[in-house]
């Protein structure tokens, strides 16, 4: 959230942005300010219908005021932090990941002016930013949680767990190249190697060193990829996918593909 709203301030020139995200039931609270003169809008609880951004969480739509203590469509239960912080314009855009609003994210100014359609894009990019880390983040979880049985343990190779621990893989390795936040990036990839590593495979010689996109080709393959949907999953040429494969069988010393893959299970390298 906090890198959304620095990106939004940067790109739009909005000297204030702002949001939090929902925890279980209970209403959403602003958590994250930059630009903010006071510390009115901390902690500000935001129930769904009211406000702004309640409006916004609401109708699953971004929604903007011009001038917020005069608007006629949004009730005013927080017009006191809003004063407080002397904002007028204001832009709310909904958090949305599975069609559950998630969190909400604002952007302000101190002037009672029209918010045009290049602030609203920028606002709304934002909130995809925090969509794409949360939608991430779901599916790391939900594929750790399958490693492990209710009471703790490892799902012990049972096929069904193991396969939707290996598709999960796949899923989010191709996902890794195509996000832009290099620290986002960095965990998606640390969680990719917890996943690997939850097989138990071991190298039994000296540890085998895949180069990162090696082991995406090689997470596609172990899937039932063919190099040419491989290549169009990873957004790579089919002779780069080729080729990747190729090195990838070289260092594990092997001659084919379904020898690859149980080398780099093997060696922990895919799970």
């Amino acid at each position: 959230m906090r890198t959304a709203l620095l990106r939004l301030r940067r790109s739009t020139g909005l000297p204030v942005a702002f949001g939090g995200l929902l925890d279980g039931g209970g209403p959403l609270r602003i958590a994250e300010l930059t630009g903010a003169a006071t510390g009115a809008l901390r902690g500000l609880a935001i129930r769904s219908g009211n406000g702004l951004g309640g409006r916004s969480m609401a109708l699953s739509r971004p929604c903007a005021v011009t001038d917020y203590p005069q608007a006629r469509h949004i009730s005013h239960e927080y017009d006191a932090a809003v004063a407080a912080e002397g904002l007028r314009s204001v832009v709310a855009v909904p958090v949305v990941v599975g069609r559950a609003v998630r969190g909400v994210l604002y952007g302000a100014l101190r002037q009672p002016l029209a918010l045009g359609d290049r602030v609203l894009d920028a606002a709304v990019a934002a909130a995809r930013d925090v969509e794409q880390a949360l939608a991430v983040r779901d599916g790391a979880e939900a594929a750790i949680a399958v490693v492990r049985d209710p009471s703790g343990g490892e799902a012990g190779g049972e096929p069904g767990a193991w396969e939707a621990v290996r598709a999960a893989h796949g899923d989010l390795r191709a996902l890794a190249p195509r996000i832009a936040d290099p620290v986002l990036r960095e965990e998606l990839l640390e969680v990719c190697a917890r996943l690997a590593g939850a097989g138990g495979g071991r190298p039994a010689g000296p540890a085998v060193a895949l180069a990162p996109r090696e082991l995406d080709v090689l997470s596609c393959v172990a899937g039932g990829a063919t190099n040419a949907s491989a290549a169009a999953r990873l957004g790579l040429r089919q002779e780069t996918v080729k080729s990747y494969l190729r090195s990838a069988m070289r260092k594990l010393g092997v001659r084919t593909r379904l020898e690859a893959v149980t080398a780099a299970r093997r060696a922990g390298l895919l799970p």
